[in-house]
């Protein structure tokens, strides 16, 4: 029995969660962030209505570790998902293990209905892997870690007869279980698929992750978009814009419908991106931040993070001490009254009493990073940050709050510091285990090795 139960409520008192979730996005490419060359104005909403956090963490530099962490509020190195997966549609152990409970596993009980858009990435094993066997209700989407934005290119018609990652990116996607026939550029069938979401949904409580693959390469963008920014030169960053572009149109349209439907009371919405921007992949920007995507630096893994709840939260905000994607989840959790296994406790936290400034401290003691393969380590501890870079090499430390982009090293300078953040992270490297599957770039690594070998 739920908690909600419990204590008598209905399910009409239960809040909705819509997380809407960018693949590969810059820190600085929103305006909230600062962005000039890029007009986000519907993303920029969500903070203006709500709560800018300026320093907003996901769980793990790049994509697919990122998205575990999320979907389940825990860090994925506990549960050995510290790699991307390989494509692999027939090993129903490439991905979240089957022992972790995703948010929508969580809410189930409670009354929930559940539906992901768009990028999946936590194992392509359709009778295992599968969203609608982890919890959710409603899936469309591709199973792999990107996708090709231009309807005519998808020429795989099942996912499962994609045999590596370069081809799942050519699949059809899945409604469901079922392949279904390309429709239109990408990210406006995603955003059409989310809106339609909310008219089917808007009677009972839902949750709904809305799993851009943009910006995330191939740097595809239609006419339609790249004609907004004829003032930037051609290259990376334009076709980066117009895709942005693509996406906060997206955005704005999906919070039109939750307008339309008297659910903006009643509906938390939160905007992030799954790590930082791969620069010199796609022309995105982490500035003033450190480091790209995969890195351990501030620009890998702090990301732009608003989030709003009309009348629930001071509209406006910002709020500087440092929070987590995991806390999303765990916040829908609390507020929903799901019930949490004991053995599994979630790492996130209920934002909402933080952000109200009912709780004055940090809503974290610290925020942590390990990157298993390349024994590098980052602990936050408030505005000081502790970096390991590499294996025996001495820790380095930083203030953020003067030194944002992780220039000057004080580990000299305060070593009880330095002793006091780095004791935390050894305890928390206790609780963790090795990777559990082989990842893609071990995978490419070796294929390399190979072919100089010859």
């Amino acid at each position: 029995m739920t908690l909600s139960a419990l204590v008598g409520k209905s399910t009409n008192d239960l809040p909705n969660m819509i997380v809407i979730m960018c693949d590969d996005l810059g820190y600085a490419d929103v305006g909230f962030n600062g962005c000039k060359d890029i007009p986000t104005p519907n993303i920029d909403s969500i903070a203006q209505n709500g709560v800018k956090c300026t320093s907003g963490y996901v769980a793990y530099p790049v994509c697919g570790p990122s998205r575990a962490g999320f979907i389940t509020s825990r860090y994925p190195q506990r549960f050995g998902f510290e790699r991307n997966p390989q494509y692999k549609p027939f090993d129903p152990d490439m991905g979240l293990t089957r022992e972790e409970k995703t948010i929508a596993e969580l809410l189930k009980p409670a009354g929930y209905q559940s539906g992901i858009i768009g990028k999946w990435h936590l194992g392509a094993h359709i009778p295992t892997s599968h969203p609608m066997k982890r919890g959710f209700d409603e899936f469309y989407g591709h199973l792999g870690g990107g996708h090709t934005y231009f309807p005519e290119k998808l020429t795989i018609q099942r996912s499962q007869d994609a045999k590596d990652e370069p081809q799942s990116y050519i699949s059809w996607l899945l409604k469901g279980y079922e392949p279904v026939p390309p429709r239109k550029y990408l990210t406006d069938d995603f955003s059409d698929e989310a809106v339609s979401f909310v008219d089917r949904n808007r009677d009972w409580p839902f949750f709904l992750f809305l799993s851009y693959n943009a910006p995330h390469g191939p740097l595809e963008a239609t006419p339609k978009y790249l004609n907004r920014f004829s003032h930037l030169p051609e290259g990376k960053r334009k076709t980066y814009a117009a895709m942005v572009s693509a996406v906060d149109d997206g955005v704005g349209r999906l919070l039109k419908k939750v307008r339309e439907h008297g659910l903006e009371e009643k509906t938390m919405i939160a905007f992030l991106s799954d790590n930082g921007g791969p620069s010199s992949k796609n022309g995105s920007s982490n500035a003033p931040l450190r480091g790209n995507k995969s890195d351990i630096w501030e620009g890998g893994f702090r990301v732009p993070f608003a989030i709003q709840w009309k009348d629930r939260l001071p509209a406006g905000l910002v709020f500087e001490y440092p929070v987590s994607a995991l806390d999303l989840g765990a916040t829908i959790v609390a507020h929903s009254g799901a019930e949490v296994p004991k053995n599994k406790p979630l790492d996130g936290v209920n934002l909402i009493p933080y952000l109200k400034g009912q709780k004055k401290t940090s809503p974290h003691e610290a925020i942590y990073l390990r990157k298993f393969d390349q024994n590098r380590f980052a602990v936050r501890h408030g505005n000081e940050k502790v970096v390991i870079p590499w294996k025996g090499a001495d820790p380095l430390l930083f203030d953020l709050s003067t030194d944002i982009s992780e220039t000057n090293n004080l580990g000299v300078e305060r070593p009880e510091r330095v002793r006091k953040l780095e004791k935390l992270r050894k305890s928390w490297n206790k609780e963790l285990i090795d990777p559990t599957f082989e990842g893609l770039m071990l995978r490419k690594l070796r294929k390399d090795s190979k072919s100089k070998k010859r």
